[in-house]
């Protein structure tokens, strides 16, 4: 497939996605479930001429696709790295997908990589990095990314911006979209004290141009308990009331993002059916820009 044979798909206004993961691939492959769109890992299809492009090949030209980056590392004051950019717009220009995604985070250090996102410490400075590096990367791919909120289990003394705002400043002065984590927002809320409410109304909801849900664990300590951000379970109650809440304003497709001990297919689309039933009283049918 070339960029000239991709067909462009646009994703719906309230469009229900799931993340495409490698045990459900041939079955998705031969029954076409009844999903909206569906989100890639981006890094597990830079390879061409392998079983994964194959799926995609065939996949792309039934659903409308986002592409989720893990490894940009934006907010590292690491240079960019420019073979993962190649290889990231080489995937973009072959798919045209109708979202591209990245985090709030960093992962590399000196050119040495994490596998872990890791937070950024809110401040003037870590803005300055992120919206430099975020800039040269759109630039380069010409098109837009949508920025994550992040789960962060620690908070930066020196930080002295609220999160919200961290977004809506690198939403405006790069002109990207903003992917707002509802699950990362509830795990936050219990384990940092963080206000869930305020959170949403002093997000730039017209610019969240996507939307996750997802599932935590809990885990006892010693001294209580905290959430981990798994992506291994279903979506919480807490977190459906959210997604209620956040569709009377915000028409941005969502996804059910399901990444760890992952379950049949049917099982996700089960958690569909539930998005498509708590959102139904605020649905339209306008297009969302990509």
């Amino acid at each position: 497939m070339s960029a000239q044979q991709s067909k462009a798909l646009s994703i719906k206004a309230n469009a229900i996605g799931i993340g495409l993961r490698s045990p459900h691939h041939q079955q998705i492959v031969e029954e076409l479930p009844a999903v909206d769109w569906l989100e890639i890992h981006s890094e597990n299809f830079f390879t061409e001429n392998t079983l994964n492009r194959r799926i995609l090949d065939q996949l792309s030209t039934s659903y409308p696709l986002s592409m989720h980056g893990i490894g940009l590392s934006l907010g590292s004051t690491d240079p960019v790295n420019q073979q993962h950019l190649s290889q990231m717009k080489a995937l973009i220009d072959c798919y045209n997908p109708a979202l591209i995604s990245e985090h709030l985070s960093w992962s590399s250090v000196n050119s040495r990589y994490f596998n872990d996102l890791l937070p950024v410490p809110y401040t003037k400075e870590s803005l300055d990095v992120f919206c430099d590096k975020l800039n040269q990367v759109q630039d380069v791919l010409g098109r837009a990314l949508h920025i994550e909120n992040p789960t962060t289990y620690l908070a930066f003394k020196n930080s002295n911006i609220f999160e919200w705002d961290f977004l809506n400043e690198i939403e405006q002065r790069c002109g990207c979209g903003l992917l707002l984590d509802l699950n990362n927002i509830y795990v936050n809320s219990v384990n940092l004290g963080l206000d869930a409410q305020q959170y949403l109304r002093e997000i730039n909801l017209s610019a969240v141009k996507e939307i996750h849900l997802a599932g935590f664990t809990r885990k006892q300590l010693d001294n209580g308990e905290i959430l981990i951000d798994t992506h291994g379970s279903e979506v919480s109650e807490p977190v459906w009331q959210l997604f209620s809440q956040i569709r009377e304003h915000c028409n941005a497709p969502a996804l059910i993002e399901w990444d760890t001990d992952i379950p049949a297919l049917e099982i996700l689309l089960e958690q569909v059916a539930i998005a498509r039933k708590v959102q139904s009283k605020f649905e339209s049918i306008e297009a969302v820009s990509a």
